[in-house]
């Protein structure tokens, strides 16, 4: 299945796995309104495909995402606040939509991913990219603050190397992002990219995708949460509810059948 909407264009394979392009190549793939939504829409529509597995994200061309498109800025510094407040929010509620998207979400960060681009890298479960790619939290640059993607950069990297990258809007490469955290796997060239990605998709198709889900839910539920009973029950009852679940009764006894053959 194939399909192109406002900027995003977006394949879906035999497997289940949903590639999800940015596709604005004129513009290294940056955010407007129209691509915001389009995104959005485009994540929650495959999150409830029970057929699709993973989601990949990318961008067409040289570019992952510049971050905002210079012509929305432009438009943006010329409307009132309350507008501003309604792109800004638009941005955010697309961000929480990936980061909480019950699907495996992958970015294959292609090239330069700047501002917003750093968000959408940060709120993918699982990122591999170019070790040439160049990234940065440009916005203090423009009198700006990376405001509506710092929860997931944070996340994502710790608040101090957000703080200091934030502050500096230095540039940094692919290496760097992959010991902050930001990458997973950094890789030399497109062939290799392809690869690493290929063996995360590989190893993503292996897991149970109703479990898969859970697990996403479960990080989002213990994240910051105090080491207590409360959260000793919450954790205890919701491994209890899985274990009866018919994903996981299916997938035991197939592992079991397995090991009695051996």
């Amino acid at each position: 299945m194939a399909a192109i909407t406002s900027g995003l264009r977006i394949e879906t394979d035999s497997r289940g796995v949903a590639r999800v392009t940015l596709d604005r190549p004129g513009r290294h793939n940056a955010f407007d309104g129209a691509l915001i939504a389009a995104l959005r829409a485009a994540i929650e529509a495959l999150g409830r495909d029970a057929a699709v597995r993973v989601i990949v994200i990318s961008g067409a061309g040289d570019s992952f995402c510049a971050g905002a498109d210079l012509d929305h800025m432009r438009a943006m510094a010329a409307a009132s606040e309350e507008a501003n407040y309604a792109d800004a929010l638009a941005l955010a509620d697309m961000l929480a939509a990936l980061d909480e998207c019950g699907k495996p979400l992958v970015a294959r960060v292609n090239g330069d991913a700047f501002g917003g681009g750093v968000g959408l890298v940060a709120c993918c479960d699982i990122a591999v990219g170019l070790a040439g790619a160049r990234f940065a939290l440009s916005e203090v640059k423009l009198g700006l603050v990376p405001a509506t993607i710092s929860p997931h950069v944070v996340a994502a990297i710790g608040a101090r190397a957000t703080r200091a990258l934030a502050l500096t809007g230095e540039r940094f490469d692919g290496l760097r992002a992959e010991a902050l955290g930001l990458l997973h796997v950094a890789a030399a060239d497109l062939a290799q990219l392809d690869a690493a990605l290929e063996s995360v998709v590989a190893e993503l198709l292996q897991g149970g995708p109703g479990a898969q889900g859970e697990v996403k839910a479960l990080l989002r539920d213990i994240a910051g949460a105090p080491l207590d009973a409360a959260l000793r029950r919450r954790t205890s009852h919701r491994l209890a509810r899985l274990r009866l679940s018919q994903e996981a009764q299916a997938r035991i006894a197939a592992f079991l059948a397995r090991r009695k053959r051996l």
